[in-house]
């Protein structure tokens, strides 16, 4: 039987600490030597969650009876590590131990070194701050989870479930793995990585652009050129491009892509439309190239977008 410790402390993030026990610390006794799991903490026992929620924890001085370690969150703005914390963690991870981080909680194992040169993911929020603050970590965007030896991190909030059954999968294989998904009322194995969800920023200091992106805005369903957007803000094609990038951080023909894909999500969601019908409203030549574009900006096919987000 496995020992699992959930790590609490204060304002721990009450959704990915539900995920946690919802998968590792409910007692399913058909199957045969299941989970031991406690939730856990190195302070006071009395913890408050995000939320305001009072939790009780089992306070600790070691995880040494313990064989998986799980980092339901962390602060993902402070630098402080508590050196009791950390000097457990770092043993814990030396020694063999496997540590799964949920959300947020790739923000310790980074700070911890854990993760230097290894694999890992965070929230999608959370993505650049990442990489500014652990450059030596080999950060991966579009996925829902990674492995990398002995350390595991989900990307963001729900991905957390998708993670907890592979690491189920891993240990009790592939029916136990899709039995304990049904329950949870989720697929067993989601398709596609963090950018389905992603939500596109709003460009920032667009200045003179304004006008010209609201008018390319409302002619995506026809074939719109960069040269078109140039002549649109009064520009030479080589000072707008040079000048739109320096606004908006793309290229204007990202951009214009960008948004076409937009559409097509919202399109997607509310209504039914054949690929190539959608290609036309959206300003692509044909279904072909709408669906390279929208693998390419979402990571997903359109129809699978439109199997999970259509609003019935």
């Amino acid at each position: 039987m496995s020992k699992v410790a959930i790590l609490a402390f204060d304002q721990v993030a009450t959704f990915e600490l539900a995920c946690a026990i919802e998968i590792f610390a409910i007692s399913r006794p058909e199957y045969e030597n299941w989970y031991q799991t406690e939730v856990v903490c190195f302070e006071k026992s009395l913890l408050q969650a995000t939320g305001g929620i009072a939790i009780s924890a089992k306070t600790i001085q070691t995880l040494d009876s313990y064989q998986t370690l799980v980092i339901p969150s962390w602060n993902t703005r402070s630098n402080h590590v508590r050196l009791d914390l950390a000097e457990k963690v770092n043993g814990f991870c030396e020694q063999g131990g496997r540590i799964i981080s949920f959300c947020s909680g790739a923000f310790l194992l980074a700070q911890l070194g854990l993760l230097q040169n290894k694999q890992a993911t965070t929230h999608w929020r959370y993505s650049e701050i990442f990489k500014q603050r652990f450059p030596l970590v080999n950060f991966v965007d579009d996925v829902l989870y990674t492995h990398d030896q002995n350390i595991s991190c989900s990307a963001g909030s729900a991905a957390a479930l998708d993670l907890g059954i592979d690491i189920v999968r891993q240990d009790f294989g592939h029916e136990i793995a899709n039995q304990v998904a049904r329950r949870l009322v989720i697929s067993p194995h989601r398709h596609g990585g963090q950018a389905q969800y992603i939500e596109t920023p709003v460009a920032k200091n667009t200045g003179a652009f304004s006008q010209t992106l609201d008018w390319a805005i409302k002619h995506l369903n026809q074939p719109l050129s960069v040269d078109e957007l140039a002549q649109q803000a009064n520009m030479s094609r080589r000072s707008f491009d040079r000048h739109f990038k320096s606004a908006l951080g793309v290229s204007p023909k990202a951009w214009i892509n960008q948004q076409r894909i937009n559409l097509a999500k919202q399109l997607l969601e509310v209504e039914d439309l054949s690929i190539e019908q959608l290609a036309n409203k959206v300003g692509y030549d044909n279904g072909i190239t709408l669906r390279f574009n929208f693998n390419k900006y979402v990571g997903v096919a359109p129809s699978q977008y439109q199997s999970q987000f259509k609003v019935n």
